[in-house]
């Protein structure tokens, strides 16, 4: 069974994969402080407690927060006794490598992004993915990632706002009943609901502009299926997208051995 692990900034998710689907998926709080025998206790006890009982023979780790993979490898060796794919080092191959300005280190979950993206929907595809940044993501037409755009994420400008502003209260996100606002939490709601389909909708538009040809737009990451519904742009969203791009990245590095 592979053991797929997405460190993003502010969550890291776990995936058991058992060649045919997801056995299980389990996500916790990303801590750079967690030492491997923290997370083993912690999954382990998952994994008793969902009955999973088929032994990890592999493991691949993407990570947006460089401090964590050190432990994360150390919790594959020692107590899977596996060795790592670790996507963004020289020894994880992707199908198409990117194509960006010499010297650019490429966000490990952009690249499994435009892998899964690739693989579902073909080329000439923007992804967007609404985390603790909200990113944009091109696909050239071999699958190649071609660059992108990247902004602040819709928490990440609440807490800012919230914190910039001494009369304004932290808010949830969420879609407002109307735009126009009759009070104070209305009001940041809509700003920030409808700032964001603003946002997408004109880097979208700017991007098809600059490519001059047909482009599917995704939307995947934690809040897409919020924003989704207050735009016609995508044409598919997709919660699971990093982890089945990890599981096409080890296949790849299987197979090509």
């Amino acid at each position: 069974m592979l053991l797929a692990i997405d460190c993003g900034n502010t969550n890291t998710v776990f995936a058991l994969w058992d060649g045919t689907g997801f056995a299980a998926t389990w996500r916790i709080a990303t801590d750079h402080t967690r030492t491997a025998d923290e997370y083993f206790v912690w999954l382990s006890s998952l994994m008793q407690l969902t009955g999973t009982k088929a032994r990890v023979t592999g493991a691949i780790i993407s990570s947006t927060v460089p401090r964590v993979v050190y432990n994360l490898r150390v919790l594959c060796n020692r107590y899977f006794d596996c060795r790592p794919l670790v996507v963004g080092k020289p020894d994880c191959r992707l199908p198409v490598p990117p194509r960006v300005d010499a010297g650019t280190t490429v966000g490990p979950d952009r690249l499994v992004n435009t892998v899964a993206g690739h693989d579902r929907h073909g080329g000439d595809l923007i992804i967007v993915d609404f985390g603790t940044a909200t990113t944009f993501d091109v696909v050239d037409h071999d699958g190649a990632y071609v660059g992108g755009v990247i902004a602040p994420g819709v928490n990440l400008s609440l807490e800012a706002l919230h914190m910039a502003a001494a009369a304004l209260p932290h808010i949830d996100v969420a879609r407002p009943d109307k735009v126009i606002g009759t009070n104070t939490v209305a009001c940041m709601q809509s700003g920030v609901y409808w700032g964001y389909i603003g946002l997408v909708d004109g880097i979208v538009g700017a991007i098809r502009r600059e490519r001059d040809r047909p482009m599917r737009v995704i939307a995947t990451g934690g809040l897409a299926s919020l924003f989704s519904t207050g735009t016609a742009l995508f044409q598919s969203v997709e919660d699971d997208l990093t982890m089945h791009g990890l599981v096409l990245i080890n296949d790849y590095n299987k197979d090509t051995q």
